[in-house]
Parts: structure tokens; C-alpha cells; sequence
């Protein structure tokens, strides 16, 4: 059943109202059905955009680390490389013990003890100490002579737990000897299969 209305018999403002209904119906369609869910897809956008922007900045800031700590590494395993050649390895600690002990006999001491000990590791795994306990009796010129050839080894050696004492009277007297008694440390570089264990 179809409804006539006379558009002419029907009021100005009404008119108008009429006329508008189908524009708010379409502006209300339009704001709850497109604009509401795209501002929401856009807001989500941009916070996305703005967390992949400082992620961006970051990875920037690390890439230019990333040379400079590059670079740093290469220096830090000069050093290291430098420094093991300071460390003999297993097979070069007889030679090096055997050099101390020439040292030693070159410098005039008579040799009482010589008794190496057992190999540490050290925590770190990079190296480890072989102390030698050693006595002799000397003077203190040769005893320093002793000490100042030891300083000029191409090896690391450490001196410690140095004792000097006078000799009982006797034949040894009349040289000015004294019995020393300290240990030689020296140190060994780590093979990496024994670096693989202590990691």
C-alpha cells in the first residue's frame, strides 16, 4: 500500500527535514561504519610506525657500535696474542726450566733443590702456573746476578717467597755464601681442548 503525500501541501521546515534525514542517515552510516574503525586502524598504524621508528634509531646507534666494538675486538686479540707469546706452550716449559737452571749456574749458584711442582690451572682457563722450588747457596752478588738475568727472559717467570740465610760456620764461610731458598714461577698457555673443559 503506497503512501502519496502532496510535497506542496507540506510545510517549508518540514521540507527541509525531510531533505536532510537521508544526509544524516548517510553521514551517521559513514562515521560508525568507516571513519570510527579506519582512525582506529590509523592510530594503531602510527603507534606501529613510531616503535618500528625507534627500533630503526637503536639498530642505527648499534650499527655504529658495531664497527667501533669491531674494532676494539681486533685490538683485544692483538694484545692477547701478544701477551701468549710471553706464555710458552706445554712442550717449550722443559726448554724454558732448562734455561732458568743454565741461569742459575751461570750466575754461580750452586743449586741445593730443584723441584718443580705441581702444574695450577687458574680459574680463567687461559693459562697455568708451574712453580719450581728451588735452593741454592750463593752470594748476593750472584744471587742478584741471577735475578737480573731471569727479568730479561723473553718468558714470563715470577720469583717468590725468597728466603736468605746465613750459612752455619764451615768451609762455605770463607766464600760468603748463603743459602737461598724461593720459587720459580713460570707459566704455561692452556691448549683449547683444555679451555673447552674448564668452560
Amino acid at each position: 500500500m503506497a503512501i502519496n503525500i502532496d510535497m506542496k501541501k507540506v510545510p517549508p521546515y518540514a521540507r527541509v527535514i525531510i531533505s536532510l534525514v537521508p544526509v544524516v542517515i548517510f553521514v551517521v552510516l559513514f562515521v560508525t561504519l568507516v571513519y570510527q574503525p579506519k582512525s582506529k586502524e590509523i592510530l594503531s598504524l602510527q603507534g606501529a610506525i613510531s616503535k618500528l621508528d625507534k627500533e630503526i634509531s637503536s639498530g642505527e646507534v648499534k650499527i655504529r657500535k658495531l664497527d667501533q666494538l669491531i674494532a676494539e675486538n681486533t685490538l683485544l686479540k692483538a694484545k692477547l696474542e701478544a701477551l701468549k707469546e710471553k706464555l710458552p706452550v706445554e712442550q717449550e716449559v722443559t726448554e724454558l726450566l732448562k734455561q732458568i737452571s743454565d741461569l742459575g749456574l751461570q750466575s754461580g749458584l750452586e743449586i741445593l733443590l730443584w723441584k718443580p711442582g705441581p702444574r695450577r690451572a687458574v680459574p680463567s682457563g687461559l693459562y697455568a702456573e708451574i712453580p719450581v722450588q728451588i735452593e741454592v747457596a750463593t752470594g748476593y752478588h750472584n744471587l742478584g746476578d741471577f735475578y737480573s738475568h731471569i727479568s730479561r727472559l723473553a718468558r714470563i717467570v715470577n720469583i717468590t717467597g725468597l728466603k736468605i740465610t746465613s750459612r752455619s760456620a764451615g768451609k762455605d764461610d770463607s766464600k760468603g755464601l748463603n743459602a737461598a731458598s724461593f720459587t720459580a714461577v713460570t707459566f704455561v698457555a692452556s691448549s683449547s681442548g683444555e679451555e673447552t673443559k674448564s668452560n
